[in-house]
């Protein structure tokens, strides 16, 4: 649920109570709790804590700020967009990187949000911008303030991709890794999940650095992913201790990118930012924020059919109220 000052940054930003209303209430009805893994058992992710793992990882990536729902980082090619700050490449270019936002975009318009005219009459979904001082020109413009509005408006939704790309990411993971090493991976990524902020750690990192098993995100052969983080694992001690051995090996898979990379592209300097992110999955402040559970249930999924009716029903409340 969108905080107090979260509430006070959206209404600074031009947004009516009634839209306001109309996220909060997504957030509640939206929300699936349980996911499946590769091994059909589901994973249980209560609607509460998937709305807190949605809002420590828009704090990690964007301060938790509006207007941070679209920015550009100083030394990158590209923009970042949304609570998870998914990639979008400018027209034409092509990048080592998972692009993440068209395929969010698909996922949104699958469900139902309504995308900005000025995006749905783009024949491809290319970022518009060519660089980050004519995206930051426009900032205040019609076209990027729709933007920011339209992610603002589908917070929810954005969580949900981010959860469902974990539920899809350890068949992935399994199928590249070597076949002697599989059990190892599937034992420690269980490991993470069952402690009680397991599945934000797991969500986040595969959202912060993908599973690692894109060929092209490699710098000498070493990829920086879930995968490669779990492969370093070798304890066994569940709860605290498994969260600590993943702080750990994501810092280490993480200084080994650094140091593989092209000098060119100083990537030294987002060491320090990526330690802070990393410090959240010991962090004791947050670990009271979600009890332990078992990571396992038997919930249904909430239907597509069933989030439809429920968005149609809130829109035409909201309408009703413009």
């Amino acid at each position: 649920m969108l905080n107090r000052c979260q509430i006070l940054k959206a209404r600074a930003a031009g947004l009516t109570a009634p839209r306001i209303l109309l996220i909060r209430l997504c957030l509640t009805l939206l929300l699936p709790a349980c996911f499946y893994s590769c091994t059909e058992e589901k994973l249980c992710i209560p609607e509460d804590e998937l709305e807190l793992i949605g809002e420590l990882i828009f704090i990690n990536e964007g301060a938790g700020k509006v207007e941070n729902l679209t920015a550009w980082n100083e030394g990158e090619e590209f923009a970042s967009l949304g609570i998870g700050h998914f990639i979008w490449f400018p027209r034409g270019e092509e990048y080592r990187f998972y692009e993440t936002f068209p395929v969010v975009l698909k996922f949104l318009r699958q469900r139902g949000a309504v995308v900005p005219e000025w995006i749905e009459e783009m024949p491809d979904p290319e970022l518009p911008w060519s660089t980050r001082e004519e995206f930051y020109s426009d900032f205040e413009s019609p076209r990027m303030v729709s933007l920011r509005e339209f992610l603002l408006d589908t917070v929810p939704l954005q969580t949900l991709f981010m959860a469902q790309r974990l539920q899809h990411s350890l068949p992935k993971i399994l199928n590249a890794a070597p076949e002697g090493d599989r059990e190892h991976i599937k034992a420690q990524f269980y490991r993470v999940a069952e402690t009680p902020m397991g599945m934000y750690v797991l969500v986040d990192y595969v959202n912060f650095k993908g599973e690692g098993i894109v060929e092209s995100e490699r710098y000498n052969a070493q990829g920086w992913g879930l995968l490669q983080v779990l492969t370093e694992m070798k304890g066994t001690g569940p709860g605290t201790p498994a969260l600590q051995e993943f702080a750990e090996k994501a810092e280490f898979v993480l200084v080994r990118r650094v140091g593989n990379s092209p000098p060119e592209r100083n990537e030294k300097r987002w060491i320090p930012g990526w330690r802070n992110r990393i410090k959240t999955y010991v962090s004791p402040d947050n670990a009271d924020l979600i009890p332990a559970r078992d990571v396992f249930c038997k919930q249904r999924l909430i239907s597509t059919q069933r989030i439809r009716s429920a968005l149609e029903y809130i829109e035409s409340k909201f309408k009703g109220k413009q």
